[in-house]
């Protein structure tokens, strides 16, 4: 295996991991963002107000986006299985 090949791999594995996390990350911020200026707008400084619908979003998220994530991962290991030869060269 050459040093291409070897930055090829964990870039691709870097890249899968991102996409794989964006669309959660995209939901906590914007939740997050908009329980900030709801707190903002009503004076309400508890940590819990802010804490349980982030989470709330979170798994609502992961709910949805999981078969999209799953199908994401499938297709990238069976990629690298598929080129397995080629990288024990």
């Amino acid at each position: 295996m050459t040093p291409e090949m070897a930055i090829q791999i964990l870039r691709d594995a870097l890249l899968a991991a991102m996409w794989l996390a964006l669309p959660l990350l995209a939901v906590g911020f914007v939740v997050g963002i908009l329980m900030s200026l709801i707190q903002i707008i009503t004076s309400i400084q508890d940590t819990a107000f802010s804490t349980v619908p982030r989470l709330l979003a979170f798994l609502g998220g992961l709910l949805l986006l999981l078969p999209w994530m799953v199908n994401r991962s499938v297709t990238y290991t069976s990629l690298l299985f598929s080129d397995l030869g080629r990288y024990a060269r």
